[in-house]
């Protein structure tokens, strides 16, 4: 149904966190599948590790994921001052819609109340009028989350985004990166719908184009 996904993340790592298994599954059937982060968070690099972490590390996790390295692009917004970039952000956005044509959007649940993920997810909200738009959660963020949409997984994705996520070495005293945490995740999902495992979104706009 979906050939040409866009995945917007506010910084780098979002997009596997949440929605590793989906890239995954969705370049095993040969998708076209473009990554496009906001923010290296150099701010908010810890000591001891250069600068651009994050750009060498989401480098990494793409690569592993199948993403093609010339379908990631890089963006430079500093981290957490989204809100004061909004319409520049923006721009950006509807330049990628221009340049991808894109058929699915995948965001920030618009339930994210991280500042940074909720322009993201609004900005492409208002973007894009016309294609199918679908939240992903990141349960920290997330005070509701409504699971309206599912996307069955298989072992092996799963997997693939716990190895993809550990490309990130600079990242990995973060509670979200414990790979239990995302096995847990991915089997409550699949509960919900009696299958071992899936990744949940939300519904943000859903059309359907049979011409």
């Amino acid at each position: 149904m979906f050939e040409r996904i866009l995945v917007l993340a506010p910084h780098t790592d979002d997009g596997e966190v949440g929605c590793g298994g989906t890239i995954a599954k969705f370049i095993e059937q040969k998708k076209n599948i473009y990554y496009v982060a906001f923010s290296s968070a150099q701010k908010s690099v810890r000591k001891g590790f250069p600068k651009n972490i994050l750009e060498i590390e989401v480098k990494k996790a793409i690569q592993v994921l199948g993403v093609s390295p010339s379908n990631l692009i890089l963006f430079d917004y500093e981290v957490r001052t989204f809100p004061e970039f909004r319409q520049e952000i923006l721009e950006d956005i509807i330049k990628l819609r221009a340049d991808i044509k894109p058929d699915l959007v995948i965001v920030p649940s618009l339930n994210d109340i991280h500042q940074d993920h909720a322009v993201i997810a609004r900005e492409a909200l208002r973007a894009f009028k016309k294609v199918t738009l679908l939240g992903y959660e990141e349960p920290w963020n997330n005070i509701v989350f409504e699971t309206r949409s599912f996307i069955i997984l298989d072992e092996r994705h799963v997997q693939k985004k716990i190895e993809a996520l550990r490309c990130y070495e600079s990242q990995k005293h973060r509670s979200y990166l414990d790979e239990d945490f995302i096995w847990g995740l991915a089997h409550t999902r699949g509960t919900q719908i009696e299958v071992p495992y899936a990744e949940a979104f939300e519904v943000l706009r859903f059309v359907v184009n049979d011409r």
